[in-house]
């Protein structure tokens, strides 16, 4: 029942709506300074291998062996990555546009800072990030998904229609 009326409800695309700009605004605003400023992520990164060590970790060894092996000796493509992908997350959200793609990206990044020890804000914007998924196409009613989304349907299906003449 809850579920329906994420999904279908104008009330709850209103709500989702406020939702969505509070996220893409934490999104955008913290990509921005990321952007704009001379950001290099390796400092965190390393420091989230050291919390995987000692008597009471905050981060799994998995996690820890990932960003080592991997994450660290990219630190130019996760710098990168992070600073675009939260600009980008964060105009979609405000827009309205690709919504639940931009929600997964979001709550993607969301878990690999909680995965390397972080809370601050993170946790919020996962719970708040659960109820955009959720809605799915409702929560960019508002938006622009409201007149992208029936148009690339309207696109694919004639692809679709095309392809099985041939």
């Amino acid at each position: 029942m809850f579920v329906k009326f994420l999904r279908e409800n104008v009330y709850a695309s209103i709500i989702l709506l406020v939702v969505r700009v509070y996220l893409g605004w934490e999104w955008l605003s913290a990509g921005w300074g990321k952007v704009t400023k001379e950001f290099d992520a390796t400092f965190f990164l390393q420091d989230a291998v050291t919390k995987a060590e000692g008597e009471r970790p905050t981060v799994q060894s998995w996690w820890a062996s990932f960003l080592e092996g991997f994450a660290i000796p990219n630190v130019e493509l996760f710098n990168f990555l992070v600073a675009w992908g939260e600009v980008l997350v964060g105009i979609a959200l405000i827009a309205g546009i690709f919504t639940t793609f931009a929600g997964l990206m979001g709550i993607i990044m969301n878990f690999a800072y909680l995965f390397s020890g972080t809370t601050s804000t993170n946790p919020q914007m996962v719970l708040l990030t659960i109820f955009i998924l959720v809605a799915g196409a409702n929560a960019g009613r508002f938006g622009l998904d409201y007149y992208v989304l029936p148009f690339l349907r309207r696109q694919f299906r004639r692809k679709g229609k095309n392809s099985e003449t041939m």
